[in-house]
């Protein structure tokens, strides 16, 4: 408030110095006229310029006051009613610029509405298709378990390959409209690690198996507060990782290790494929971010450890990687220790 009555005092300065001005005038006039008139009359004259300044001053303080709290209503709801109240305050030459303005923030704000009005249609009509497109999906999965000995080896691996690729994506899917949703149904619950671990490894079996991964586990019977499905989610995206960047020599290495210390439970997810170039490290977690480690990665859509990311920040999971090229690559899941 301080400030604004200043800024105001500074605005009418000039108004100020011509009335100062105007006193000295009338000042020198008495002076020049009769000395003992000039002596009475001088200290009146120049306190009553200085209150009449000082009154004059304040209403145009109260009325700046006015113009902006409605400029500010007006900028925030930029409806006919604020545009009414707002040209009250100002001259006609300005009311053409609010009138202005104000029908461009209507259309803005109804062209806003609109965008938002068409993203919640697309995000609900993505959402709906991957649910279903479960359907087919979970038919396929029944048809090639159900006909595995119709088919020939390399036949049924492809498609199985294909089936696991296309349930990757929808699941991906439904997790980025999870994560930007405004409600998310997180299910917090003591759960064991091994377990989810099991889980994730039985999803990606076939793949393994068609690879000939060597897989090492040191598990112990350890419990984490965390999302049982959104946990999965992420050590789904790590292993899916980790096939897909394999060396095409020697054997592929799977090592999953999990132990507790002082700063809580760690599980520790590590290959020994193609690894990651130095500089790329920083931004394997960012939106699209594939690097420029080998063919495959340029051939991938960068949104598997951003997700992953995303969701271990919701789940407030702590993840870190590492890696070297031609070294593998090691991603660590730390579950910070819950107060009770």
């Amino acid at each position: 408030m301080k400030h604004n009555f200043l800024h105001v005092l500074k605005k009418y300065v000039v108004w100020l110095l011509l009335l100062i001005g105007v006193d000295l005038l009338y000042a020198l006039a008495l002076w020049l006229s009769e000395s003992e008139v000039f002596l009475r009359l001088w200290p009146v004259l120049a306190l009553s310029s200085l209150l009449i300044f000082l009154m004059a001053l304040f209403f145009a303080w109260r009325m700046d006051r006015q113009r902006e709290a409605a400029f500010q209503e007006f900028l925030n709801h930029p409806d006919e009613m604020t545009e009414a109240q707002m040209l009250h305050l100002v001259s006609r030459q300005d009311g053409e610029l609010v009138r202005h303005v104000g029908t461009l923030l209507r259309e803005n704000e109804q062209a806003k509405r609109d965008l938002i009005t068409q993203m919640n249609d697309y995000e609900e009509y993505v959402e709906s298709w991957a649910h279903e497109i479960k359907t087919p999906l979970s038919l396929l999965t029944f048809l090639l378990d159900n006909h595995k000995d119709e088919l020939s080896p390399v036949v049924y691996q492809r498609l199985d390959y294909a089936r696991l690729q296309m349930q990757g994506l929808v699941e991906q899917m439904l997790y980025y409209a999870r994560l930007k949703g405004k409600q998310k149904d997180y299910l917090f619950e003591s759960l064991s690690l091994t377990k989810c671990c099991e889980e994730a490894l039985e999803n990606f079996q076939p793949l393994l198996k068609e690879k000939g991964f060597q897989i090492i586990k040191v598990l112990p019977p350890l419990f984490v507060f965390s999302d049982y499905r959104g946990l999965l989610f992420i050590i789904n995206q790590i292993l899916s990782n980790a096939i897909k960047y394999t060396r095409s020599t020697g054997i592929p290495e799977l090592h999953l290790t999990a132990a507790q210390n002082e700063q809580g439970v760690i599980l520790c997810i590590r290959d020994n494929g193609i690894g990651v170039q130095p500089w790329d490290l920083p931004f394997l977690f960012e939106k699209g971010f594939t690097g420029d480690t080998g063919k495959d990665r340029k051939k991938a859509t960068g949104m598997g450890l951003y997700l992953a990311n995303e969701m271990a920040k919701d789940l407030k999971i702590e993840l870190d990687i590492r890696s070297k090229p031609q070294k593998g690559t090691e991603i660590i899941i730390l579950f910070p220790i819950i107060d009770a």
